[in-house]
This record gives C-alpha cells, structure tokens and sequence, in this order.
C-alpha cells in the first residue's frame, strides 16, 4: 500500500465536500477498491468514507416501496429486507460473511460489475437510484461494464426498490470468488414481469425482454422453455463459454420463476 489520506465525514454534505479534493475517492465498504489500491491499479490521494454517516444507513418499508441507504451493508440488507424476499436472500448470498458485513449496497451499485449481484435486483424492479443531486432510474443507471450515469463526486445516498408480488433470484455462482457465474433476478408486479439477468453478458447487466413478454402472459417456467438467448454478447473466459453462459440465462430463469411461484 502508499500513503493517502482518510476521512469519515458525518454527512452527505461533509462527504460531497472532501470529494471535491482533487484525486479524492469516495469509499462504501471497500470491497473493490481497496484490493484494486493494493494491485495498484488504482491510487486516490484521498479516501472519503462513508461509513459515519447516519442518514445513508437502514432499511425501511413505505407504500410498498423499499428504501435502503446508500452506506447499508449487505447483512444489514438481509437481515432487514422484510416482506421482500427476493432481496433479502440475494443479499445473505453474496460474498462472505466478512464481504456481508463490509460491502455495501451503494458500493456494489456504483461500481457495477458485469458480475455482481445487486445490478439484476435493482433493474428488475425498476428501482429509482437517489444521489446528493438526483434521482435515476434503475433502466438509465446501469450503462455498460463498470460504467453507470453517476458524475465524479456524485454520492448514492438511496436506493428505492418497488416490492413485487413475487420474485426471486437464482445465481451460478462461480465457486472460488461466489460471484455470479449468471444471476438471474425475476419480479413479478401487476404491471407485468421484468427479468434482469447479470454475470452473463459483455455489456453488463440486462434485461430479457422476451423471457419479460412470455412470463407476463403465463408466470411459470414452462412460459420460458421455448426461448433462447444470442449467445453473440456473452462473456466467454476459462469459467464458460458464450454458448454456456445464454443456455444458463435460461436455466436460471426458469428456476427463479419457479421459486417466485
């Protein structure tokens, strides 16, 4: 490691404030960033933590909306998530007891990896992401492998999730690192179903507008059976191949399906 220096401001305001520092990096659990800083792949001259403040921490349920704070950790996501079951176990799946209990969920969502879970969560129900400056929507945040709408210095403070009627999440979990292989997050509202399927493609994570259209004319697995994926944008590595990765988009679902129902 170098030399940098660390702050733990104690609100929002404090923290967009210390960011403003030229080279300075805003840091939730460090469960990324601190193991990129160590490979030197990345090397900020301040850390900006998050962690002390108050109002980016918690769970709470109104008007069948879940709320969550930008700064709440994986386990307190799990422990607190209520009525919404889907996400409670995503959440007591990711990582490690020691990830749970550092990793947060605005972390997770503002790096966006193509492999990380929360990304299917929020785009499947169409969750509002909520900044120090503003509020986006989950189908304009997420804009490809690590990139999202967010401006330098730009905080999430929120993140506001619609409860469905029915949902859950199936992922293949790529044994050593328990990322997602292929997550698939399905929710299933009165408006209609929405499926977002994470850890398969070279884009990130995306919704299955086909498996969307099918299920919400008939919400069980057999309404998925007669798709496929293009296996053209997968990802490909030594884990599996592009052909792999979309015939697992669709074992997944179909499993999800199968536990929401």
């Amino acid at each position: 490691m170098y030399d940098f220096s660390f702050v733990k401001p104690g609100t929002v305001a404090d923290a967009v404030t210390a960011l403003a520092s030229e080279d300075a990096q805003a840091l939730g659990g460090g469960q990324t960033l601190i193991p990129t800083m160590k490979q030197r792949l990345a090397s900020p001259a301040k850390l900006v933590s998050l962690t002390g403040i108050a109002d980016m921490q918690g769970v709470s349920q109104s008007g069948g909306v879940l709320s969550i704070g930008g700064a709440t950790t994986h386990a307190a996501v799990s422990a607190q998530a209520g009525g919404f079951a889907g996400l409670a176990a995503l959440a007591g799946g990711i990582g490690d007891p020691a990830v749970r209990n550092r990793g947060t969920i605005g972390g997770s969502l503002a790096n966006n990896d193509p492999a990380a879970c929360y990304p299917s969560a929020a785009l499947a129900t169409g969750a509002t992401i909520v900044t120090n400056t503003r509020e986006i929507a989950a189908d304009d945040f997420f804009q490809g492998l690590f990139e999202t709408a967010l401006d330098e210095g730009e905080i999430i403070t929120a993140v506001h999730m619609p409860i469905p009627e029915a949902s859950n999440y199936q992922k293949f979990e790529q044994p050593a690192s328990r990322f997602a292989l292929v997550g698939v997050f399905v929710a299933k509202y009165a408006s209609g179903v929405r499926v977002a399927v994470t850890g398969a493609s070279e884009g990130g994570v995306f919704r299955w507008s086909e498996a969307e259209a099918a299920l919400g004319a008939n919400f069980s697995p057999d309404a998925v059976s007669g798709l496929s994926v293009a296996p053209g944008d997968m990802i490909e590595d030594l884990h599996g191949s592009k052909a792999y990765r979309a015939h697992l988009v669709k074992v997944m679902t179909s499993r999800a399906v199968a536990a929401a129902g």
